[in-house]
């Protein structure tokens, strides 16, 4: 007589009273293998290991004693299943047409002990698949009431359980307020609605070393103590169990529980979330735009736009403001353009200055301070205004409100709350904004414009400028060939493969005054005096008149 090999598989659907000494899977077990036994004349014969899924449903395949099972009969390790039930095995028809097939492929037959029939006739398998269907209508029915009640619940305003958010405790079908969370959530909501963005936000949240709260899950795991991150703040700043709320799918009822930030700051944190996903969206995903965008304004109210201008591999960035109206007095002529690095230099600039005597800054601001918060603030702004001169993004974003371009100033307000954050100092009732001022004006240079003191001058000191100190050598080495007689000016502009006219202007160049050729490549020359103007006009050959040409007296 062949022996036959048969396996137990035993599941409960959930982990209530396995720890009792004889449990559920026991009994199946047990029954399971007195039926075994019964079989012996029929060459049935148990195998001592054991296949159990305790605390896990029917209607997923996805279990360790299951996975286990169908690994060894593969292996054709088994040649019958035993089960106390066929809901043991899978609650699922797919799932079941999905295992028999395994089964099939690898000789093995599936046995019900309560049921009395097995897969390997015909009609076995009929009464079986109709026995599963009723299963599965019953588990689609308890899912439904489930869902019903949950809903009703919901609508009722009751906590229906799952890991709490950041704030809260449970308390039975309703949640406390957990008060030293609660008021971190209450900060971090205010901070928003100060830096307008939640990237800022992030930004300031790890400069000040504020973590996320250590807490533990209803499941026992340990979480937070590391720093938050951009999807976290995005769930708490848009949670409406914070104002009191309860949501299910797009419905959000009255809560029973307590609110943690107020009607008014919630709606205020809520269009401000709204006003900035519709920005995001309609400007595409990009890391970070122009340091002054959206912030920058002309005297007459215009909004300034980033821009930019490619020429071969090179982006030059603007600032652009449309021309004016008929309506409204314009400030010089047309549209108003502005190199972006210029503009984001002279506000920085700007700020570092009030910065360098922050005590009569905070004073003017109305800040209150004591011997605490000097302390506090010595250790700090160093730091910050380094952060400040490097034009770090969150740094400058989170402190400029708006910045005003005028015919002679330029103006930044600056909050004075983020200031205070900046400087570790408490929150304090205060203006809500301070004014920076500098004498500046525009002045065209070709189709853009530059902001220049009143003598001329650059208001930022321009970076070396390494192009035009390529056409002073070039210039050099061309008009020593011509000097030594070694070439003319036909010769070089054929071997250039450029015109007579370029060589003959570019060895001009070699007549400028020793100062004029510093300021250039330095980039202090005066706004308006730029390598194209030196090479179009007959400059006269006194140094010093050229110095009153370009007004450098």
């Amino acid at each position: 007589m062949k022996r036959l090999r048969c396996a137990i598989y035993t599941r409960k659907s959930t982990d209530e009273g396995l720890d009792q000494e004889f449990n559920s899977l026991d009994a199946q077990r047990e029954a399971c293998g007195a039926y075994v036994k019964s079989q012996s004349t029929e060459g049935w014969s148990l195998i001592s290991r054991t296949y159990d899924d305790g605390g896990y449903s029917g209607g997923t395949l996805q279990r360790p004693g299951l996975e286990a099972l169908l690994a060894d009969v593969k292996a054709k390790k088994i040649d019958i299943i035993v089960v106390h039930k066929i809901d043991r095995l899978t609650r699922s028809l797919l799932d079941f047409a999905k295992l028999v097939e395994v089964f099939e492929s690898a000789s093995t037959s599936f046995v019900s002990v309560t049921q009395a029939f097995n897969t390997t006739s015909s009609m076995g398998r009929l009464t079986l698949n109709m026995l599963l269907s009723f299963a599965q209508f019953e588990r689609e029915i308890t899912a439904e009431r489930i869902r019903d009640k949950i809903a009703a619940s919901k609508a009722k305003g009751m906590w229906m359980g799952g890991n709490p958010p950041l704030g809260y405790a449970p308390n039975g079908r309703s949640l406390k307020i957990v008060d030293v969370h609660a008021e971190l959530v209450r900060d971090i909501f205010r901070r928003y609605l100060d830096s307008g963005n939640v990237r800022i936000l992030l930004y300031e949240l790890d400069r000040d070393e504020i973590r996320l709260p250590k807490r533990l899950a209803i499941s026992g795991r340990a979480s937070g103590g590391g720093k938050f991150t951009r999807g976290q703040l995005y769930r708490i700043l848009s949670n409406p169990v914070y104002a009191g709320k309860i949501v299910h799918h797009d419905k959000v009822y009255d809560g029973q529980h307590d609110p943690i930030v107020s009607d008014e700051l919630w709606n205020e944190v809520r269009n401000l979330l709204d006003k900035n996903r519709q920005g995001y969206h309609a400007k595409g995903n990009r890391a970070f735009g122009a340091l002054l965008a959206g912030l920058a304004q002309t005297s007459d109210g215009r909004r300034f736009k980033s821009n930019h201008a490619c020429k071969g591999r090179k982006r030059y960035r603007y600032y652009v403001a449309e021309e004016a109206t008929e309506n409204v007095e314009r400030p010089i002529g047309s549209a108003i353009r502005i190199p972006s690095r210029e503009l984001d230099a002279a506000v920085v600039h700007l700020i570092c200055e009030a910065l360098s005597d922050p005590l009569t800054m905070l004073i003017e601001a109305g800040v209150e301070l004591s011997s605490a918060s000097l302390a506090s603030m010595d250790a700090r702004v160093d730091l910050y205004v380094a952060a400040i001169q490097r034009m770090d993004y969150f740094s400058v974003r989170s402190l400029v409100r708006k910045v005003t371009v005028g015919l002679s100033t330029l103006e930044a307000e600056i909050a004075v709350s983020s200031l205070c954050h900046a400087m570790g100092l408490p929150d304090v009732k205060t203006a809500e904004t301070l004014t920076l001022r500098s004498a500046a004006r525009l002045t065209r240079t070709g189709s853009a414009f530059r902001l220049v003191q009143k003598n001329g001058r650059s208001v930022v000191r321009q970076r070396p400028r390494q192009d035009i100190a390529k056409h002073f050598v070039q210039a050099r080495l061309w008009w020593n060939e011509l000097k030594r007689g070694e070439a003319r000016v036909s010769d070089i502009a054929l071997r250039e493969g450029v015109n007579e006219s370029w060589i003959s202007r570019m060895v001009r160049l070699n007549f400028l005054a020793p100062a004029i050729v510093e300021k250039i490549l330095d980039g202090t020359l005066p706004a308006g005096s730029n390598l194209s103007l030196l090479r179009h006009h007959a400059l006269p050959l006194s140094w010093s008149e050229q110095q009153k040409f370009l007004g450098l007296e």
